[in-house]
């Protein structure tokens, strides 16, 4: 078995897709299998290799699911490349082996077990990344620009960005994934775009959540002052708001 590994990135993953097929029709693709790295434990008799980007192969892999299947399937495809799942690219992989047999009438074949997959692996991001639009905590810093932190499992700072780009069109903001180091940055009036932080820049950032206003204290007095004593239920609040989640909310602290 070959197995390909590659970075938890969206031009990696699609470059990894396309070398893992141009071997699959000299081996089959049954002796084939994708993994995004990091690899905990490598397996005693299989090959791993891996893979980095390329745009030219990602830009061919992304065109073709558009051109071959339809928009909707690239659409699904990328909510599952951005999910933390262990075993999301081998599904994506799957997918597009009955995709491109099938073409666009493979998303109508509700019985097939790799298109359930796929969409089960898309609406368990598109949830969390509702989830933390909701949850998302902005700190001013001197009222030049917002900084919000999130520790989301699946890749979704991007698709949180998306919601609060025209919500807050006349600011400087950005959203920091902590565990991935990386930034969705919205300069005032301009468009979102994706920065992968250096660790001294990560470092710094970090600091931002020392920083509070007034706007700070005005929530967390909110949030206390609207609780009913006797109608807490925290098991209820938990279920809502998981506790993995809360770690950048203000009012929790």
């Amino acid at each position: 078995m070959k197995i390909f590994t590659c970075k938890d990135r969206l031009e990696d993953i699609m470059t990894c897709i396309y070398d893992a097929w141009a071997e699959a029709l000299k081996i089959g693709h049954n002796q084939i299998q994708l993994k995004k790295e990091p690899i905990f434990q490598q397996t005693m008799f299989d090959e791993y290799i891996h893979i980095d980007g390329n745009p030219s192969k990602a830009e061919k892999v992304i065109r073709s699911i558009r051109r071959n299947i339809s928009e909707e399937a690239y659409l699904d495809v990328y909510y599952a490349t951005l999910s933390a799942e262990e075993d999301a690219l081998q599904a994506i992989y799957n997918f597009l082996r009955a995709g491109f047999a099938a073409g666009g009438t493979i998303l109508r074949q509700y019985s097939n077990p790799h298109v359930i997959k796929l969409l089960e692996i898309r609406r368990r991001v598109s949830n969390e990344a509702h989830h933390f639009r909701e949850f998302a905590r902005f700190q001013s810093l001197d009222s030049q620009v917002y900084v919000c932190h999130l520790e989301p499992r699946s890749d979704v700072i991007m698709l949180v960005g998306t919601h609060f780009a025209d919500r807050m069109l006349s600011e400087h903001w950005m959203i920091i994934d902590d565990n991935r180091k990386t930034a969705c940055v919205h300069p005032k009036d301009g468009e979102n775009y994706l920065r992968y932080l250096a660790d001294e820049e990560f470092q710094t950032l970090r600091k931002t959540e020392e920083y509070e206003d007034e706007f700070t204290d005005m929530w967390k007095t909110f949030f206390h002052a609207i609780s009913i004593k006797q109608r807490e239920n925290y098991v209820c609040q938990r279920n809502l708001f998981p506790i993995w989640k809360r770690k950048h909310a203000v009012e929790f602290k």
